[in-house]
């Protein structure tokens, strides 16, 4: 309840109502120049890709087919979870971007540019709201540290990689990871209720 839901929520609203008073945040630009410092054809090919796979070709498709197979398997409950997750997650995202409007970095011109508005990041978000639905659907299994070893890097690189392309600033980044924690914890303590847990029946 306080690493998953209560402690980002905090974080979040921290960084909200700093971006909503248009104040500057210490440590967004000196964080963009030190990722631009280590650019150079190579990384900028291994960033563009994972921020590619990090929502649109990637996060996107999984999503969907993680929805889809649970679905097959008759398991209706962890499907419903992991579409409102996911779902929510996307619209959320798109919502809270209206809503603050934030403009993105401008301290070089990127070589993968965005016109959306920045606040919060949406390949933040949607990266980390799969991989808290996938280790929490994984937690009561033998599988959970392995798809947590998977997830940490996965969502770390994604983060980064959009700082390092210049179209997010840091907070931005951490916004998404800490409203993608706190809706996925809602959503998953609805949806389990109670003494429900993740593969399990319900008891008559």
């Amino acid at each position: 309840m306080f690493a998953g839901l209560l402690l980002p929520l905090w974080g979040f609203a921290e960084l909200a109502d700093e971006i909503h008073g248009r104040d500057v945040i210490p440590f967004d630009e000196p964080i963009l120049r030190l990722a631009h410092g280590l650019a150079s054809p190579g990384a900028d090919r291994a960033f563009v890709w994972i921020s590619d796979v990090g929502y649109l070709n990637g996060v996107v498709p999984l999503d969907i087919a993680l929805v889809l197979v649970l679905t097959f398997l008759r398991r209706f409950r962890e499907a419903t979870f992991a579409a409102i997750a996911l779902g929510g997650s996307a619209l959320l995202n798109m919502a809270t971007k209206l809503t603050f409007a934030r403009e993105r970095p401008s301290l070089w011109e990127s070589i993968m540019p965005e016109s959306t508005f920045s606040f919060p990041s949406g390949h933040a978000m949607g990266s980390a709201t799969l991989a808290w639905v996938l280790v929490l659907l994984a937690w009561q299994t033998r599988w959970h540290w392995p798809v947590i070893a998977l997830a940490v890097p996965f969502v770390l690189l994604v983060g980064f990689s959009r700082v390092y392309l210049g179209v997010h600033f840091p907070s931005d980044i951490l916004a998404g990871w800490a409203a993608a924690s706190a809706w996925a914890a809602v959503v998953y303590l609805v949806t389990f209720r109670r003494h429900l847990r993740p593969w399990r029946r319900a008891e008559p």
